[in-house]
C-alpha cells in the first residue's frame, strides 16, 4: 500500500543507526485528512510512543508504523529520497490525503462534510473560523456549530444565509436549510463582536 525507494530506506537506516536507540523506527500519520489542509506528519518512534493499533511495514533494518485511521488516506503514498548536487530532499506523496469526491450514492452527512471541508471552511478560515457539522434532520437540515472567530460573531447570521446556506443548497442535493446551533454568547475571540456589528446594522440616520 506504501511505497518507500531504497534511497529513502537507506535515508532512514542512516539516521536510525545514528540515535542508537533500541527498536527506534519511523511514523507516518496523516494530519488532518480528508479535509484541503491535510498534511503528512513522519517522526521517529520508539516502542513506547506507539499507540498499539499502527500498521508495521517491515524495511530494510527498521520498521514504518503507520497511524490507523490514517491508513485510508496514506493507501497508495510514495517516499522518496532524492540526492541533489545541493543535497538530499524527502519527498512524500498521498494522492489520496485530502480524501475522494463522495460518489453519486454517498450518504448526505458524507456529500455535506465533504463540502464543509472543500467549500466552506477553507473561506472561514481568512476570518479565523470554521463551522462543524452537528446533525442533519430527516427533513434535509443541517444543523452546524461555528468555532474560532465565527463563534460570538455578529456577521455569524449573514454568513449562514448568504454565504453557508447558498453554497449548500447549490452543491448538495437533499439539503432543505440550514441551521445555527452555536451559543454565540460564549463566543471569547468573535472575529466581529455582536455588539460592535448591531452598532453598525442599527445605525439609523439623522433627522435634522
Amino acid at each position: 500500500m506504501i511505497q518507500i525507494s531504497e534511497s529513502a530506506q537507506t535515508h532512514f537506516r542512516k539516521l536510525i543507526e545514528r540515535e542508537a536507540l533500541p527498536g527506534l523506527g519511523v511514523r507516518l500519520a496523516a494530519h488532518a485528512p480528508g479535509t484541503p489542509r491535510a498534511d503528512v506528519r513522519l517522526e521517529f518512534a520508539e516502542p513506547g510512543d506507539l499507540t498499539g493499533d499502527e500498521w508495521a511495514i517491515d524495511c530494510a533494518g527498521f520498521t514504518l508504523w503507520l497511524d490507523a485511521p490514517s491508513v485510508p488516506f496514506l493507501d497508495g503514498a510514495e517516499i522518496d529520497y532524492e540526492i541533489k548536487a545541493t543535497g538530499g530532499q524527502l519527498q512524500i506523496r498521498a494522492p489520496k490525503i485530502k480524501g475522494q469526491v463522495p460518489a453519486a450514492d454517498a450518504s448526505l452527512v458524507e456529500r455535506v462534510q465533504w463540502t464543509i471541508e472543500r467549500d466552506i471552511n477553507p473561506q472561514l478560515a481568512s476570518h479565523g473560523g470554521n463551522v462543524s457539522l452537528k446533525e442533519i434532520t430527516a427533513e434535509g437540515v443541517v444543523v452546524l456549530s461555528f468555532g474560532g472567530g465565527c463563534h460570538g460573531c455578529g456577521m455569524a447570521d449573514v454568513t449562514l444565509k448568504q454565504g453557508i446556506e447558498k453554497t449548500l443548497l447549490e452543491k448538495v442535493p437533499g439539503v432543505t436549510a440550514v441551521r445555527d446551533a452555536t451559543d454565540h454568547a460564549t463566543g471569547d475571540a468573535p472575529y466581529m463582536p455582536r455588539e460592535s456589528a448591531a452598532g453598525e446594522t442599527n445605525t439609523s440616520p439623522r433627522k435634522d
